[in-house]
C-alpha cells in the first residue's frame, strides 16, 4: 500500500515505449490508469526510455513495463527512492530487473500467468495436430494425392495416451489440467513440485529419465535456469519410443539442439517446436527440412486476447496494491531465482 496525502495520486512512471502501449492496454485501460495514478511518460522508443530512465523513476512510486521497456538497473534504482511497486505487463522480468530488485523493498508482479493461458492453448494445439496429423492431410490432399491415400497412418486419441511434462511452473501447470481433462495419463518432472500438488493436479511425479521412457508425448516446460541448460540430452532422448511426440514450446535452452536434430533425422520421433538456439531460425536450418517436424516462430505465447489482458491485469494489480489488496501475480524472491 502507498501512503498518500488526502486527495492526492500516486505518481506512476510509464516504461512502455509508445508505440507498444496499445498492444497491451485498451484506451479504457488508459483511462483506468490515469484515475489511478498520475502518469509521467515521455513519447519514445527503448533507447529514449532508457536516456531518461533515472529522471522518470525519481518521483515514481509505480512503474508499469512490459515489451520495450529498458533494463532498470542498480543505477536506476538507486535514483528511485519512492518506488515501491514494478507491474510487468509481459512474462520474465529476469532481464528488466536485478535481484537486488527485492532487497529495496519493492514489490514485483507480472503477467506471466496470463501469457500461459495462451502457450498452453498452443502446446496443446500442437499434441493434437502430432496425434492426429490434419495439417499433413490437407497438404496432401491440396497437392492432388487421392481421398484415401491422404489420410495419415493410425491416428491417435489424446485420451489414450501418456503425458509427460518437465516442468510444473505457470505453463506446464496449465497444459497438466488440459490435458488430464482429455483423460490422459499424466507424469511430470520438476524438483520442485511436492507430492501434494502432483496429486492436485493429477499427475505422477518421475526422474526424468523414467518420465521419457514411459511417455508417449513429452511436453517442455522447464525455465531457463543454470541447472536447466541441456537438461534433456541424447540420452533422455534415446528413451523416447519409436513414434512418440516432443513438443518444446519453452525454451531452447533445456534441450541439446544437436542431439534433438539427430534424433529427429532417425525419423522415429514427431516433433512440434516453437524455440531454437538461433532466433530467427536461418530458412537452411535443419529442422526446416525435416518433415516430421512441426515448426512455428516463438509465436506460443503471443494472441491479441491474451496482450489485452496482460495489461488489465497489471491495471488492476496496480490497484489493488494502491488499496493495500493482496496481490494476485506478486513474484517472491525464490520464484525470482527460478523463472525463465
Amino acid at each position: 500500500m502507498i501512503e498518500q496525502a488526502q486527495g492526492a495520486q500516486p505518481r506512476l512512471a510509464m516504461l512502455i515505449p509508445t508505440a507498444r502501449q496499445s498492444q497491451v492496454l485498451t484506451p479504457d485501460a488508459l483511462r483506468r490508469l490515469s484515475q489511478l495514478a498520475e502518469v509521467q511518460q515521455i513519447d519514445g522508443n527503448t533507447a529514449a526510455l532508457a536516456e531518461r530512465l533515472s529522471s522518470l523513476l525519481a518521483s515514481a512510486e509505480i512503474c508499469l513495463t512490459g515489451w520495450g521497456s529498458p533494463p532498470i538497473t542498480d543505477e536506476a534504482l538507486d535514483a528511485a527512492p519512492r518506488l515501491r511497486l514494478i507491474a510487468h505487463t509481459a512474462g520474465s522480468v529476469k532481464r528488466l530487473i536485478p535481484a537486488s530488485t527485492f532487497q529495496r523493498g519493492v514489490v514485483v508482479c507480472h503477467a506471466a500467468n496470463i501469457i500461459a493461458d495462451a502457450v498452453a492453448e498452443h502446446t496443446l494445439l500442437v499434441m493434437l495436430l502430432g496425434l492426429r496429423r490434419v495439417h499433413e492431410m490437407d497438404r496432401a490432399l491440396k497437392s492432388g494425392v487421392s481421398w484415401r491415400d491422404a489420410a495419415v497412418a493410425e491416428p491417435r486419441q489424446l485420451a489414450a495416451r501418456t503425458v509427460g511434462l518437465v516442468g510444473a511452473g505457470y505453463v506446464g501447470r496449465k497444459v497438466a489440467r488440459l490435458v488430464k481433462a482429455f483423460g490422459a495419463r499424466l507424469l511430470i518432472h520438476d524438483p520442485y513440485l511436492g507430492p501434494d500438488d502432483a496429486a492436485a493436479l493429477g499427475a505422477e511425479p518421475l526422474p526424468l529419465d523414467d518420465l521419457f521412457r514411459e511417455s508417449e508425448i513429452v511436453s517442455i516446460h522447464a525455465p531457463t535456469t543454470p541447472e536447466t541448460h541441456h537438461l534433456v540430452g541424447a540420452q533422455e532422448l534415446s528413451r523416447l519410443r519409436d513414434g512418440a511426440i516432443f513438443v518444446n514450446c519453452a525454451r531452447s535452452w533445456a534441450v541439446d539442439q544437436e542431439a534433438l536434430l539427430a534424433t529427429l533425422r532417425t525419423g522415429r520421433v514427431w516433433a512440434a517446436l516453437d524455440v531454437f538456439d538461433q532466433e530467427p531460425l536461418p530458412v537452411d536450418s535443419p529442422f526446416i527440412g525435416l518433415s516430421n517436424v512441426l515448426v512455428t516462430p516463438h509465436e506460443a505465447g503471443h494472441t491479441v486476447d491474451t496482450y489485452l489482458q496482460q495489461g488489465t491485469a497489471m491495471i488492476e494489480e496496480i490497484e489493488r496494491f494502491i488499496d493495500g489488496q493482496p496481490l494476485r501475480y506478486r513474484i517472491s524472491p525464490e520464484a525470482f531465482g527460478r523463472m525463465a
